[in-house]
């Protein structure tokens, strides 16, 4: 017997799959541009023999050793492989969803309840936005503990007498 995927289930691997998407690119820019940045050499042209570059910052002076942005650059090309690995584990989980594997639907109920404690850290910070990534994977998660969509992922045991 074939199961029929819920319309909302194909809604949600849509969006994983957005997401996918705009994490590749976003990881792929800052790879490209992680070498880049740590090549930026400052020169201080007040003294040319010294590594770092002094600036006055409302009365502060503030030093910025030139090595700075060598390892900005490396955290940059990290943080975007990082990103580049999320993109693909994005479309591992749309292809879960899409086909009913049960893994999927955990994984997506975990990153969900992940992306509500970061919404609420969000609103207490000050950032209205919170409130409907709040609303969102509210809706979400009330929507993956629907009966027909916990049977559709295998996630509904029957009791037999």
């Amino acid at each position: 017997m074939e199961r029929r995927r819920p319309t909302g289930v194909t809604i949600i691997a849509i969006l994983t799959i957005i997401d996918g998407i705009l994490l590749l690119l976003e990881g792929s820019g800052m790879v490209v541009l992680a070498p880049l940045i740590s090549q930026i050499n400052v020169v201080d042209d007040s003294n040319a023999s010294n590594s770092s570059i002094s600036l006055n910052v409302n009365g502060t002076i503030v030093t910025i050793p030139n090595n700075a942005l060598f390892v900005l650059g490396g955290f940059i090309g990290v943080l975007g492989g990082m990103l580049i690995a999320l993109g693909i584990a994005s479309f591992v989980v749309a292809w879960g969803l899409l086909k009913g594997k049960g893994w999927a639907w955990i994984v997506t109920i975990v990153i969900t309840i992940i992306s509500i404690v970061l919404n609420i850290i969000s609103i207490v910070a000050g950032s209205i936005e919170g409130v409907v990534g709040l609303i969102i994977n509210g809706v979400i998660i009330y929507f993956l503990y629907t009966p027909n969509v916990k049977s559709y992922f295998g996630r509904t045991y029957s009791i037999t007498r």
